[in-house]
């Protein structure tokens, strides 16, 4: 392991055109998930798949769901079909929540199209069957996880990420009190902070980029800068800021045009972001828009989940996770783990304690970490990991309540 090194992770904010479509599709589970248990529909029984694509005043909705009554329609030839006007809604409010009143995307006039169908009988199969025969549902769909979790920030996230989200927080907290000339900012922001490390800690920023769309169109990158600074410092909090560190705000000048009238959105395509920023590996799956069935989503959290409680118990100082899985099976194929030469246990030894402690299966993360209810609009913007547990049971793959059972279960 390298002791000295520069690492950069980036950001991108809510109003990014790509995370537009991330809180559209995640506000469409939230609505699934809470028409079920307003309607007395079991919250098990929800499966939905929902990407999203949003250009120039346009949003299209589409996916595999499988919904309960209320969120239906009979048609004029007497059929049964999903009903848009409640999807169509929920993409209002998120957009207008971001922030998006422009002429090229507005949350009241843009075309939104409901492209939504039932699951495919044969994917359904592969989940319900598994639950007829063992009482544990099958993965929704083959695929690896990954999660990972260090002692660099107090959020046991790699610096490079944390702090690049922490950036766009503050701005977008403050954008939308309306605070002064920040308040003149718009939705569609990027940061990027590249750390060098020392020892290898974390030991100050060489680097920060910030791209943010603004409002006033006679601002220039100087005005921009003298706008976003304090926040950025205020971001960076105990990390230095290196004495030549480079500062690259709005670098290609104005930034009037922005979000999915600057550039296309879609579902999915920013989940490095969503992740780790890089600094660990990634199975390829995106979380957005989907049910917990879907083992990208729910193993992933249980993959951070059980990272974040081996670093929070001292096992390790550092602690990447990897979970495979087959669709309809459910329990995992394999279940590797990594301290990177920190560990005060064999990986073996914590592979082991792993499967005494938490059941895998998707029945078993589901039930375990509770994730059957609308709490997913909140994730869809600076990071799944590292976020503070909701009392809503939100960000519950945050907790470090496996913190005891895991040393128990090292020490039996």
């Amino acid at each position: 392991m390298r002791s000295a090194y520069l690492f950069t992770s980036e950001s991108v904010s809510e109003g990014h055109p790509d995370k537009v479509c991330d809180r559209i599709s995640d506000e469409i589970v939230d609505l699934v998930y809470r028409e079920a248990t307003k309607t007395g529909v079991d919250p098990w029984t929800v499966r939905i798949a929902c990407e999203t694509l949003a250009t120039t005043n346009r949003v299209v909705i589409a996916g595999e769901v499988r919904l309960p009554p209320s969120l239906m329609k009979t048609d004029k030839a007497g059929n049964e079909v999903i009903n848009p006007a409640k999807f169509k809604a929920a993409a209002r409010k998120a957009i207008r929540d971001i922030g998006y009143e422009q002429d090229g995307f507005h949350w009241k006039t843009a075309k939104i199209d409901v492209l939504l169908h039932s699951q495919s009988a044969h994917i359904a199969q592969g989940v319900d069957k598994a639950a007829d025969q063992n009482n544990s549902e099958g993965a929704g769909d083959q695929g690896i996880m990954f999660g990972y979790a260090c002692t660099e920030t107090p959020d046991l996230m790699p610096a490079p990420i944390y702090y690049s989200h922490k950036i766009l927080q503050l701005l977008s907290a403050a954008r939308k009190k309306g605070e002064g000339d920040v308040g003149k900012l718009g939705p569609d922001a990027k940061s990027q902070v590249t750390v060098r490390y020392v020892d290898g800690k974390p030991y100050e920023a060489t680097s920060i980029v910030l791209s943010t769309q603004h409002l006033d169109e006679s601002w220039d990158s100087a005005k921009v800068r003298s706008v976003v600074e304090p926040y950025i410092r205020e971001a960076l909090g105990d990390l230095k800021i290196a004495d030549d560190c480079k500062w690259y705000i709005n670098p290609t000048g104005k930034f009037v045009i922005g979000g999915p009238d600057g550039d296309a959105g879609l579902t999915g395509r920013k989940i490095i972001v969503d992740t780790y920023g890089g600094a660990a590996p990634h199975g390829g799956g995106a979380f957005s828009g989907k049910d917990t069935t879907k083992v990208d989503r729910s193993a992933a959290y249980a993959a951070r989940y059980v990272a974040k409680n081996v670093v929070a118990a001292g096992i390790a100082e550092r602690c990447t996770i990897q979970i495979s899985y087959a669709i309809g099976i459910a329990q995992p194929l394999s279940i590797y783990v990594d301290l990177h030469g920190t560990g005060k246990y064999g990986e073996d030894a914590v592979e082991a304690a792993i499967r005494k402690v938490i059941d895998l299966s998707p029945s078993g993360i589901r039930r375990h970490l509770d994730l059957n209810k609308p709490i997913y609009a909140k994730t869809s913007a600076y990071g799944h990991f590292g976020r503070k547990a909701g009392r809503d049971g939100s960000f519950s793959w945050e907790k470090i309540d496996l913190v005891k059972p895991l040393k128990d279960a090292l020490k039996a």
